[in-house]
């Protein structure tokens, strides 16, 4: 089913709509922004590029339904797109090049299939479930680092909850206390394709969407990491909590988070 043919359409579709947002990028117009709450962004630009997205996907495989951030779309079938047609709204707005478009395909809540288009880099990540990861057609794997000590971490803070601010950085104290350090670049699907590629040692953050995670996760695991929730479970497509990491590190960055969020018990 996942073919060359398939992965093909696919890239070309998303690739299509990047070049869409890029246009777009030149002459947009901060007017056109309008706010779903007080902090979090959506433009025209999201909208007909989700609109683009489902029409097009839907031809690859009829069979689906779509989950989408931006339209009514939330789909119960068997199978499902799930789309992020502009994941860093608030980036492009600005023009700060982090912001991606993110495309997973699920199966019974089981991704089978993840892409992630990084705009302004050009960089198409892509994995089918036990086949790998790749960037722009090339395997990449997680680093390789033994410890917290050595490793770079991201995270990402929720622009519309702040009950775990609190907590949020108490884990962001102790993490840049004993590592090389914790970046924030404002596009989760971006930071989950760089734990894949080894740019970053490990992720998390609460409160995102499926659309969020479904694709960077998948890829992330094809290329090594552990990817769970921040009770070392497995429920974080919908949990709105995801943490992944190296193997080497992924215990000891779990075990700051659950010490520090008065709400696990800590992993062993």
């Amino acid at each position: 089913m996942f073919d060359n043919s398939f992965i093909s359409s696919v890239e070309n579709i998303i690739k299509e709509a990047g070049n869409f947002i890029q246009t777009e990028l030149k002459h947009f117009d901060k007017k056109n922004i309008q706010s779903k709450n007080t902090f979090d962004l959506v433009s025209y630009v999201d909208i007909q590029t989700e609109k683009f997205l489902i029409s097009n996907l839907s031809k690859v495989f009829p069979d689906a339904g779509f989950i989408a951030e931006e339209t009514s779309n939330q789909s119960n079938k068997e199978w499902n797109w799930i789309i992020d047609p502009l994941d860093g709204t608030t980036n492009f707005t600005r023009q700060l090049p982090s912001f991606a478009i993110s495309v997973a395909l699920v199966h019974q809540n089981d991704i089978q299939a993840g892409f992630v288009l990084n705009i302004p880099l050009n960089e198409f990540f892509f994995a089918i479930k036990n086949q790998g990861a790749y960037l722009n057609h090339n395997v990449i794997k997680v680093a390789n680092n033994l410890s917290l000590k050595d490793s770079l971490i991201a995270t990402g803070f929720s622009v519309t909850r702040f009950d775990k601010a609190q907590q949020h950085l108490m884990i962001v104290k102790e993490i840049i206390t004993h590592s090389l350090g914790i970046r924030r670049i404002g596009a989760a699907a971006v930071d989950l394709c760089y734990v894949a590629c080894g740019r970053f040692d490990g992720f998390f953050e609460w409160y995102l969407n499926p659309w969020d995670v479904a694709a960077g996760a998948l890829i992330a695991k094809e290329a090594g990491a552990i990817v769970s929730d921040f009770s070392g479970k497995d429920n974080f497509l919908f949990g709105k909590e995801i943490i992944a990491a190296q193997p080497h590190i992924y215990q000891e960055l779990l075990k700051i988070i659950q010490q520090n969020s008065n709400s696990y018990e800590i992993q062993t």
